[in-house]
């Protein structure tokens, strides 16, 4: 009986399904502590009632622990955010919701799929550069820091056909 609650509220294999309005506190959370200027509730409600946005969540037992977040115009996509957990991070969980949306959005007619990631953010970049993305491009002093800072941004690409 414990192992089975266990598995229920915290454990068991993650999950990667199509979130709704009722996660997004949760996903407003979990962006607010990866990135300096979070996504508030309000931001990701509206996403989540718009048609040319595709939201999934990442949930272990019954926490929602990650997201990604596209929006598609066409055959092309933006990856506009994906975020975990800070304590799920190192697992290879963010690859595995990445390869999952990126099917989502293939089945969508997504040919192809474009993000912006801050040049220093190695972890990111190689999560990336792993699932096919390159390099297309930079834009200078693009993300401003907490303390008045500009890095750059990097233009990635990758093609799903």
């Amino acid at each position: 009986m414990i192992g089975w609650l266990s598995r229920w509220w915290g454990g068991g294999p993650p999950a990667i399904e199509p979130a709704s309005l009722r996660d997004a506190a949760r996903l407003a959370q979990l962006h607010g502590a990866s990135f300096h200027r979070g996504w508030g509730e309000g931001e990701f409600e509206a996403m989540l009632t718009e048609r040319n946005t595709l939201v999934h969540r990442l949930r272990q037992g019954r926490k929602v622990i990650g997201f990604a977040v596209s929006r598609m115009a066409a055959d092309e996509a933006e990856i506009l955010s994906i975020a975990i957990d800070s304590n799920q991070r190192g697992r290879g969980l963010s690859r595995d919701l990445l390869l999952t949306h990126l099917g989502h959005l293939a089945g969508r007619g997504i040919r192809t799929i474009f993000l912006e990631v801050e040049e220093n953010n190695q972890p990111a970049r190689r999560l990336y550069e792993r699932a096919g993305f390159g390099v297309i491009g930079r834009r200078e002093r693009y993300y401003k820091q907490p303390g008045g800072e500009h890095l750059n941004a990097l233009l990635m690409r990758r093609d799903l056909s």
